[in-house]
């Protein structure tokens, strides 16, 4: 029986997707794809917690424990906008679009992390800082390289991108393929709603 490698994540609307794509396709156009891995649009994602590879018969558990965290946190809106790199803008090693949310988010993934803990996954020693990966900065690229990366994201603005409404959490799985991940749903639980 092989592992699935799975992760558990909010899904931004398509037309938001879309959205994000219009305003980075001058970046990525600028960057190129030599450097940065981009995400396709239909992909991004916000990931609440990378569980890595689980074993089949854990997936009813998983989906378990997502319905009860679920249950216990209400619908809320999350507002996208601006623009950044981690670690940091000198070393980007990610492009990510910002998120602002309520408290009701911090809440809801500590919850999934203190849950998954409990089940055996190892948690994150990171704090949570909640953004949408746009884009990867390949290994072994010169300083050079990455100065063209840092000058092309401080010449990119993104204010306001929009609101999403965080009304369900989802359980994937994501597969690796030679044109990058292909991600499966494998479990929906909806938020409460009022």
């Amino acid at each position: 029986m092989s592992l699935i490698r799975t992760f558990i994540a909010v899904d931004i609307p398509p037309r938001l997707q879309a959205v994000i794509q219009e305003h980075t396709d001058r970046l990525r156009k600028s960057i190129g794809t030599s450097l940065v891995r981009w995400v396709p649009s239909q992909n991004i994602h916000l990931t609440l917690k990378f569980l890595g590879d689980v074993s089949p018969a854990n997936i009813d558990i998983l989906t378990q424990m997502l319905r009860t965290e679920a249950d216990s946190c209400p619908a809320f809106d999350i507002r996208l906008s601006g623009l950044g790199s981690f670690p940091s803008l000198k070393r980007p090693r990610v492009i990510y679009i910002g998120i602002q949310a309520p408290a009701e988010l911090e809440a809801f993934q500590h919850g999934i992390e203190s849950a998954a803990a409990k089940l055996g996954y190892e948690s994150e020693s990171r704090g949570f800082s909640p953004h949408l990966t746009v884009g990867r900065v390949r290994q072994e690229i010169s300083a050079s390289d990455l100065q063209k990366i840092r000058q092309a994201l401080e010449e990119l603005q993104v204010d306001s991108l929009g609101t999403a409404r965080v009304d369900s959490v989802k359980l994937y799985k994501s597969d690796l393929k030679p044109g990058g991940a292909v991600y499966t749903q494998l479990f929906s639980a909806p938020l409460q709603t009022q």
